[in-house]
């Protein structure tokens, strides 16, 4: 079988959970690593089983390595659209993380860029997973009937914590901490919001395709931290083709990770729509429930792989779960009215 070989810019936490996906990946081969932090590179070296044949401590390097198909950039936000440039000037194909940009002006300049539509992918891995794919196969094959609305949310308080005796005390804000950082692509929005935010425009996208200029935004509710950043934000989403989601994310309160899909005949209830845990979905009709449980046979991230890596292989087979720059643009343009 053909194999695609991967690189990954930026050896965070986020890094080392997709690096353990190549190691049940049939398709995809983890060739290099690039880390301007010289003791996570060592780390690797040293610890990790995997056959790595690259090592760089210069971002540039692995892109230029001829035995690299495809860059995952994993840094912070806010460095994505050069790398993802630079990614883009060699033909390399890249995976950004999400969100994939600061904000829709900078997806718009990625977007001009003559290898943009073939070689750009966003990466959300809760779409591969096994949960998300029968939620999707339920509603194309109408067991809720037609699309109505989804409620869907993404917050946790990390604000706050208890002391030695049981008091909730407020944790002391580290400005220079990415998430609390604005110019880094800090606030819930950008870091848990794009999650509901990418859903909403998957699941419209069913009925029919999204225009960002036709989308109309009610009760949007913005809490700032001492950082500038939104601590906690909620939104009505209303798209033109007569579905509308409400949306919430959050860094104060524990709002959770659940959705709602309601449709003319039933709802979906997904418990943990982000990280599945627990992975399970219920099918709800009038009155009667039929329970959905998901083990994964491998890590997450390794499913995320094997569709990008498929999707390089034959670019003619199209898989909506691989996030193309058109969406990219669409969740960007959505983050950006919730923002400001």
């Amino acid at each position: 079988m053909q194999k695609v070989n991967w690189g990954i810019i930026g050896l965070g936490s986020v890094a080392k959970e997709f690096i353990d996906g190549f190691k049940k990946s049939s398709n995809a081969i983890l060739t290099g690593l690039a880390s301007k932090d010289i003791n996570k590179i060592n780390y690797y070296k040293k610890n990790h089983q995997l056959k790595v044949r690259y090592y760089f401590d210069d971002y540039e390097k692995i892109i230029e390595e001829k035995n690299v198909d495809i860059i995952y950039l994993a840094l912070p936000t806010f460095l994505h659209k050069k790398w993802t440039i630079n990614c883009l000037n060699k033909k390399k194909f890249v995976l950004v993380e999400k969100p994939s940009m600061m904000n829709f002006s900078e997806i718009t300049e990625v977007d001009k860029h003559p290898n943009s539509n073939k070689f750009f992918f966003e990466a959300f891995m809760y779409l591969f997973h096994p949960q998300i794919k029968k939620v999707f196969e339920l509603i194309r094959d109408e067991e809720i009937g037609e699309l109505v609305s989804m409620e869907s949310y993404f917050g946790n308080n990390i604000l706050t914590k208890k002391n030695f005796f049981g008091f909730i005390k407020k944790k002391k804000i580290n400005p220079k901490r990415r998430i609390f950082n604005k110019e880094m692509g800090g606030g819930c929005i950008l870091d848990l919001g794009c999650y509901p935010v990418s859903f909403a425009v998957q699941l419209a996208s069913i009925k029919n395709a999204v225009n960002y200029k036709n989308i109309k935004y009610t009760n949007k509710i913005i809490k700032l931290g001492t950082t500038g950043v939104e601590i906690d934000s909620f939104l009505n989403i209303e798209f033109d083709n007569d579905f509308s989601c409400k949306i919430g994310a959050s860094f104060s309160q524990n709002i959770g990770k659940g959705t709602v899909i309601v449709g003319t005949r039933g709802k979906i209830i997904i418990e943990d729509t982000w990280t599945a845990n627990p992975s399970k979905i219920i099918l709800r009709k009038k009155d009667k429930d039929k329970i959905f449980n998901f083990q994964l046979k491998k890590n997450i991230y390794a499913y995320e792989i094997e569709a990008i890596s498929e999707q390089i292989l034959d670019q003619s087979k199209i898989n909506k779960q691989c996030i193309k720059i058109d969406q990219s643009k669409i969740f960007l343009n959505i983050l950006d009215s919730w923002k400001n």
